[in-house]
């Protein structure tokens, strides 16, 4: 098949372009013709781990309508174009690029993969109606995109591994983290890792880290997409100074050893998610995980076995997690029973779900139905 993916892409920073190339090179492994469809001007990765897809073609521009259109057009002798929904930003151009796809005598299938929650706004709704597939990543994802497009097929696929190379835990560290976790040891370091944000709960976390000993810190890594003053205001109103340590900024892949060989679980407070690739790379570093149930971010968890899991938003709930794996037996335990992630299952999986309907002939439009440009207006 010949198969156009638009979206983010590899070496461009996020988890969304990461998924983006190697869903294109799994794609091709599988023997379809693949190009990836991306933006220009990409926020880089500092070291990528990870060659770009070597058909990756840069012609988008968010200030450059007609560069929505012209890629529509082009992509017409496509079989399948697959647009990867990341954010409410994304949905004008991508409403554009059907437009056009639809102007010629035959159009392609479509497939829409939502990465986050969607919003209920009249735009995303007229994407996801003219499209023929919405793949989501979860039961809850699938209820939103029903409620939005009731008369499209939704296919549910969890979130498959797309996890840097393996790079080996320095010595030193793996030293460090035997003796932390030796009996009586007081240390106990959680990690926070990924873009913060209201829905990722890093709030809930500070609150209940405040309910904890006085042993357990917390390091957390990674953008803060609104700055740092609240954080380190809610810190402070905590007391928190001396057990916190802020990291901002990206992390780069080479960095990620030494990082999570420092920690004795990485804490995922999510208020709500889709899905979330930080506990598959947790595990990838024999990290145990503690997890809210939100979405399905704790799919990959066993509760008491790799992890723990609590209720999203409740700080008392989380707090009692933390206090759990804060006993040196019970992080060895949880410790002992990370198994490695073989990403071939997950992946032979995803790529059915992506080409599912896509020998299918498309859905023509239906009766009265908007076209995207004048839904858009």
């Amino acid at each position: 098949m010949r198969i156009a993916l638009i979206g983010p892409a590899y070496p461009d920073k996020g988890g969304g372009a990461r998924h983006t190339t190697e869903l294109a090179y799994r794609l091709a492994a599988a023997g379809h013709n693949v190009i990836i469809e991306s933006w220009r001007a990409p926020d880089p990765v500092d070291a990528p781990d990870r060659d770009p897809y070597p058909r990756t073609h840069r012609r988008l521009a968010w200030y450059r309508p007609d560069t929505w259109i012209t890629a529509g057009r082009r992509l017409r002798s496509a079989d399948l174009v697959v647009f990867a929904l990341l954010s409410p930003g994304q949905v004008p151009s991508y409403l554009s690029v059907l437009t056009a796809l639809a102007l010629g005598p035959e159009r392609p299938r479509t497939a829409v993969i939502c990465h986050s929650a969607l919003p209920a706004d009249r735009l995303t709704r007229t994407l996801l109606a003219r499209a023929d597939t919405v793949i989501v990543h979860s039961a809850a994802q699938a209820a939103q995109a029903r409620a939005l497009a009731p008369e499209v097929p939704i296919v549910i696929a969890r979130m498959p591994p797309h996890l840097p190379a393996a790079t080996p835990v320095p010595e030193d560290l793996l030293a460090e983290r035997s003796v932390d976790l030796a009996p009586g040891h007081p240390k106990t370091r959680l990690l926070f890792f990924g873009v913060v944000r209201p829905d990722k709960g890093l709030d809930v976390l500070l609150q209940a880290l405040a309910r904890t000993p006085e042993h357990v810190t917390l390091t957390v890594a990674g953008e803060f997409a609104a700055g740092l003053a609240q954080a380190r205001e809610l810190i402070a109103a905590l007391g928190l100074g001396t057990r916190v340590t802020l990291r901002p900024g990206y992390v780069p892949s080479a960095r990620l050893p030494a990082l999570f060989a420092a920690a004795d679980a990485l804490v995922l407070p999510y208020r709500e998610a889709a899905g979330s690739q930080n506990v598959l790379l947790a595990f990838s570093f024999g990290v145990p995980v503690v997890a809210t149930t939100a979405g399905a971010l704790a799919e990959a968890v066993r509760d008491g076995v790799d992890g723990l899991t609590c209720a999203p938003g409740d700080v008392g709930d989380l707090a009692r997690a933390l206090n759990e794996i804060a006993a040196p037996e019970t992080a060895r335990r949880l410790r002992a029973g990370v198994r490695a992630v073989d990403p071939a299952p997950y992946w032979a999986a995803y790529l059915r779900a992506v080409l599912a309907r896509g020998s299918d002939p498309p859905r023509p439009p239906r009766r009265g139905q908007a076209s995207p440009t004048e839904a858009a207006g």
